[in-house]
This record gives structure tokens, sequence and C-alpha cells, in this order.
């Protein structure tokens, strides 16, 4: 088993408390919306969005390798400080290269006024060799590419999430 974290910061102009609301509080309901290529559905399996909650996501055919659907947990729901964890209970790679998958995405006030996103991945993996690069591409190309695809949503809509 070898455990491992990646990290990533982006940066935004869309008001913080625009990107929490948007991409996180109304995420099952705003992403299907905003990347229908990618994701054909969220389903809430148990839960009200807070802690405990599991969601189940259905991708289509444009997502590569063998994630066709995951479902994850919320561990964790701050709204005061930005802080959202969840975890990958099944799907995805959960089973064939990782036991285990969570991810921590925070938002906090840029010095310049913009609002900077830092999502942080936490794996490990059932055998003793480390993810590849393109593994470790994949695992965050997802949650990513929603985030810019919420600011664009934002951007083009100035009135949403206000």
């Amino acid at each position: 088993m070898v455990a491992g974290s990646i990290t990533e910061v982006c940066s935004s102009t869309v008001a913080l408390e625009r990107l929490w609301k948007a991409g996180v509080l109304d995420a099952d309901k705003l992403m299907p919306q905003i990347a229908p290529q990618f994701i054909s559905s969220i389903e809430v399996l148990e839960g009200d969005g807070g802690v405990g909650t599991v969601r189940k996501y259905t991708f289509t055919e444009a997502v590569k390798g063998p994630v066709n659907f995951l479902k994850e947990r919320v561990e964790a729901l701050d709204s005061e400080n930005k802080i959202f964890e969840y975890s990958v209970i099944e799907g995805g790679l959960i089973g064939l290269r990782l036991k285990l998958c969570s991810f921590e995405l925070k938002f906090e006030l840029g010095s310049d006024g913009s609002s900077v996103g830092k999502l942080t991945l936490k794996y490990e993996t059932l055998d003793d060799t480390d993810l590849g690069e393109e593994e470790k591409g994949m695992l965050m190309e997802g949650p990513l590419g929603i985030m810019k695809a919420v600011e664009g949503f934002l951007l083009a809509n100035p009135d949403a999430y206000t």
C-alpha cells in the first residue's frame, strides 16, 4: 500500500460566496446542467446534503477510463470556513487501484479580492505501487474540470447565486 496526496490551487474572479453556493451547496443540481457531456445524473442516495450524504454520479461515455459511475460520501461541510470534504466509497478506481480516495476543497479570499480554491486529493493504493501520473491526472481532472465549469457558468450568468 502506498499513501499519497496531490494539491492543486486555482483562482477565480467570481465572488467566493457564489462559488461556494453553486459549486458545493447546489452541485448535485447544477453539475448535470453545466456539464451534460460528462455527467448524465447525480442522485442523492442518502441524507440531506450535509455530512453523511451519499451521492451517485453517473458519467457519460465521454469520461475516459474505468469510470462510469462513482459514489461519494460527504465527510465535512463547513459553510463558515468554506471547507468541503468527501470520500469516494464506490466506483472510479476504488477496488481497482485504490483502497481509499478522498478530496478536500477549501475556498479562501485571495489577497487581490479573488477567490482561491485549493483541492487536495488523499489516496491509498491497494498494492505497493504508487499511482502513475496519468492516474493522478485522471483523479484530479474531474473535480478541477467541474470547478472551471462552475466558474464559467457564474461568469456567463452574473445574477445566478447572488
